[in-house]
Order: structure tokens, then sequence, then C-alpha cells
């Protein structure tokens, strides 16, 4: 199960003179990422490097920003993948302190930094969603509240038309579920619409 974090957590290393400020935050995607570290730049102007990397679906990414290939961003974005984060992002901003580390050096220092700030922050599980919607006669409508409120599911949206339309969301999990009750009582009334056929909004 996919988790995220609750807030941000920081952790400082020193080595060999370097300072290696980390920082691991929840982050929605690239855009958010890239201005926080705009931000991060702007906020460590003496910095030798910003590095980061974004865990976040098909906007993952990883940023050396000038230290050699390899050694930074990508190092840090396989402990993200190995804690089974999504949606986070370690930065990592590095005061260089006159001593080159070497390559080997460097993938240490950026994933122990990362990895420490990570033992000090608080994981929240990401529970999958399901969305569906259904539409029912008037004369049910009360009931299919009723079976949503039971299964704390989160009605999004009520449309009344010819017939009345619920959108709500749920646990995955809990989906088939409810979904069986709401067939059994709508006895052969409701009908589940295609998601695609009726966006929210």
């Amino acid at each position: 199960m996919p988790f995220s974090l609750a807030q941000p957590a920081q952790f400082e290393l020193v080595i060999k003179k370097s300072r290696f400020l980390a920082c691991v935050e929840p982050v929605a995607g690239r855009e958010e990422a890239l201005a926080r570290v705009a931000q991060l730049k702007a906020q460590h102007p003496d910095a030798a490097h910003v590095c980061w990397a974004l865990l976040a679906g098909g906007q993952s990414a990883a940023n050396d920003d000038g230290e050699p290939g390899g050694t930074a961003g990508r190092p840090m974005l396989e402990v993200l993948r190995h804690q089974d984060l999504e949606g986070v992002m370690a930065s990592v901003v590095r005061y260089f302190g006159g001593v080159k580390l070497g390559a080997g050096g460097l993938v240490r220092a950026y994933t122990d930094a990362v990895a420490q700030a990570l033992l000090t922050s608080e994981k929240i599980a990401l529970i999958k969603q399901r969305h569906l919607a259904c539409s029912v006669p008037y004369a049910l409508e009360g009931l299919v509240r009723r079976e949503l409120e039971l299964a704390q599911a989160l009605l999004q949206k009520v449309a009344h038309g010819s017939l009345v339309t619920l959108h709500f969301a749920l646990p995955e999990t809990q989906a088939a579920a409810l979904q069986a009750r709401l067939n059994e009582s709508g006895r052969g009334q409701l009908a589940w619409l295609e998601l695609a056929d009726h966006p929210l909004g």
C-alpha cells in the first residue's frame, strides 16, 4: 500500500565540512515541486546545489543540479521508492565544504540525508478511492443516501432531473459490497452510470 507524509520533515548531515540539508514533504506534482525548488534556491543563495527527487506517478522526476550525473537525484528517488511513497518530494540543499567526496561518497551522503529525514516523518496510508454514479427514481433517493452514509461514502454531487443522479466516492475495497447492496435494495430500478458520460462539474 502506498504512503504519503503527514507533514514535511527535515534532517541535516555534515560530511567532511559539506552540509546536506534534507527535506521530505508531500507534493501533488511536478509544478508544485519546481515551485518548491525555486523557493529553496531563493532561501539558500550561497548553496552549491539544490538536488531533488519527486515520486508522483507519471510526474516523477530526479535532478542532480550540477552534481555528477546519477549521484544525487536518482539515489534520492530510489530511497522514496524503497519506502513505497507516493506524492512525496525529497530535496537536499548542499553547502560545499571544500573537500570532494567522490561519486560513491555523494550517493551515500544524499541517500543518508533523505533516509534520516524520512525516519523522523509521519507516514499516512493512501487509500485508493473509487468514484461511482447511479440514477434512481425519486422514491429511492432516501434509501441510497442512507446506504452511502452507512458505507461512509463521500457524496460529491446530486442532480435532480427525470431521475435523481448521485455521484460519490469511497475506498476501493468497499465499492463492490456497496454496489451489491444497492443493486439488491434498488429492485432493478437503480442504474449505474459510466462516469465518462457524466463527468463531475
